[in-house]
């Protein structure tokens, strides 16, 4: 049966691409470096920014020690928080909040797995006053592998075994949604069944990657997904 539901957080949660991109592009710069026109859809998406940073300055020929990594990290994220601090509103997707709700309400078990850092992800879930909604979250700050690498969801069904004792939470019994095909590999590759929706990719195009796919969070119906667990299990 269906017992958690994980969910991806860049793309997922809140849209906020072109953000990560100004601040990506931004970063390069005082670096003397620069992205090429395409580079951060390329190399970034679906991956964490650890991964993306060391990417992008290996193309470069520039290798980065921790400490230099680290700090560049930080920096990033202290400018993420700065641009958010700036809006008005959070650009959250239409209709989270009533998924998160119909969730809860089915007492399914919740977690954030991203690549993304902890503050980051915390700064959004807490400012839009859902974090009460998580039992659980896997960041970039935890792991030093990023999607397609299966580790992060992989803990998170650790972290929430650990939370609750008596679940036996096993990845079959698990629903990713991802919006990246970075994102549905990995989850794939911890044994999860992934709904992919269309924030990022266009729907025929997750088709081929995702177990399920929709356009919206509107377009979800969570009877329907628990069934098919339930078909699964019989």
């Amino acid at each position: 049966m269906l017992k958690a539901v994980l969910f991806d957080f860049n793309g997922v949660i809140i849209n906020d691409e072109s953000i990560h991109n100004a601040l990506i592009e931004q970063l390069m710069i005082e670096e003397n470096l620069r992205l090429k026109p395409g580079e951060f859809r390329q190399v970034c998406l679906g991956r964490s920014d650890r991964a993306c940073l060391v990417e992008l300055f290996n193309r470069r020929g520039r290798i980065l020690e921790e400490s230099g990594l680290l700090k560049l990290l930080q920096r990033k994220a202290k400018a993420y928080q700065n641009f958010l601090d700036s809006m008005e509103t959070l650009p959250l997707y239409q209709g989270l909040g009533e998924l998160l709700s119909q969730l809860q309400d089915a007492q399914l078990k919740l977690a954030v797995v991203s690549g993304a850092m902890r503050s980051e992800i915390e700064l959004v879930l807490t400012g839009a006053g859902l974090i009460s909604f998580f039992d659980a979250i896997v960041a970039g700050d935890d792991i030093l592998t990023s999607k397609p690498e299966p580790d992060g969801y992989l803990l998170a069904i650790q972290r929430l075994n650990q939370c609750y004792p008596d679940l036996h939470l096993q990845g079959s019994e698990c629903l990713a949604i991802e919006d990246t095909l970075a994102g549905i590999q990995a989850a794939h590759n911890g044994g999860i069944p992934v709904l992919g929706v269309a924030h990022t990719y266009p729907l025929h195009i997750l088709q081929r990657w995702a177990t399920w796919s929709v356009d919206t969070f509107g377009d979800i119906e969570l009877e329907r997904l628990q069934n098919f667990f339930a078909k699964d299990v019989a």
